[in-house]
């Protein structure tokens, strides 16, 4: 069994954007990353400090909002409108989740496409699904021309790291577990563009372990501990478990039974340590290009 380590996934990205860092800087220009919480999600508030210890480290300059959990649609739209017009913002990201009183995709598709650096904006979407922001999936280290949209960075932090360990899609038996558009959608068509035959399943799927079981590799975000067991996968199976769970005793799991299921797996991500990091590299890598783009250092 090969332990996926996302930590030494993203060193690689994080050092590999250094320099365009300091290029910027040799150009009289800054990288930063404006970050908007609502709220006080325990899950939102430690991805957002993970976030702005890793943009301390590499140079990005963060701007964090936290906004009250009362905050109205009109203040939040209104902040949103003034970080796009800022040439000093690079990018912008929305934790979710967000109260139940603000629409969440009105939030997000308030986020101008240039600066959607977390890549769920319908816009950014809508290229993903239309297969016109595809090509950097086929590329392990994207030329920044031809990156109009970003990727969503959770399920492009799960190919990067199929590119890391050599693991090939193409016409493996891919089941996803979870549809949210942050991660199980987005993958699905991440690995359908891949040329993977793809299953999606949820809550409503009848009998999961017989999909689960049929998989070659299975992608977990269902946000439920111990969902997937030993009994619901076969031998040799690749197991991406992008699933983050709280336990009361302050432990922090995911959503497969890993000292189980890792005994029939060929690789398999720990959480934490696994996808985590490499979404915040993506999302970092996605904040400097936007940067980059913004002085027109992108078309020399």
């Amino acid at each position: 069994m090969v332990l996926m380590d996302g930590r030494h996934v993203s060193s690689n990205i994080l050092e590999g954007i250094r320099n365009e860092i300091e290029s910027l800087r040799v150009h009289g220009a800054q990288c930063s990353l404006a970050l908007i919480i609502v709220g006080s999600s325990k899950a939102s508030l430690q991805y957002f400090s993970a976030i702005r210890n890793a943009c301390k480290k590499i140079g990005i300059v963060d701007h964090p909002y936290q906004l009250p959990g009362d905050v109205s649609i009109n203040e939040v739209l209104n902040l949103i409108k003034d970080l796009n017009n800022d040439i000093r913002i690079s990018g912008i990201l929305v934790f979710l989740p967000i109260p139940k009183h603000l629409d969440p995709r009105r939030v997000v598709n308030a986020v101008t496409p240039e600066k959607d650096v977390d890549g769920l904006g319908a816009i950014s979407i809508g290229r993903l699904a239309a297969e016109e922001s595809t090509s950097q999936l086929f590329l392990p280290s994207p030329n920044f021309s031809i990156r109009t949209t970003f990727l969503p960075c959770t399920p492009y932090g799960v190919i990067r790291l199929f590119d890391y360990y050599g693991i090939e899609v193409k016409g493996k038996d891919v089941v996803i577990v979870g549809k949210s558009l942050t991660v199980g959608k987005s993958l699905a068509l991440m690995m359908l563009a891949k040329e993977a035959t793809v299953t999606v399943c949820h809550r409503e799927t009848k009998d999961l372990p017989l999909k689960t079981k049929q998989a070659d590799i299975l992608c977990v975000a269902a946000g439920k501990p111990n969902l997937i067991t030993t009994d619901m996968v076969k031998e040799g199976v690749v197991i991406v478990d992008i699933g983050v769970n709280a336990l009361p005793d302050g432990r922090v799991v995911g959503d497969v039974d890993f000292e189980g299921v890792s005994k029939k797996a060929s690789y398999i991500t720990p959480v934490p340590g696994g996808v985590g990091p490499v979404t915040i590299a993506i999302l970092l890598k996605n904040t400097v290009i936007s940067a980059r783009r913004i002085i027109g250092l992108d078309m020399l």
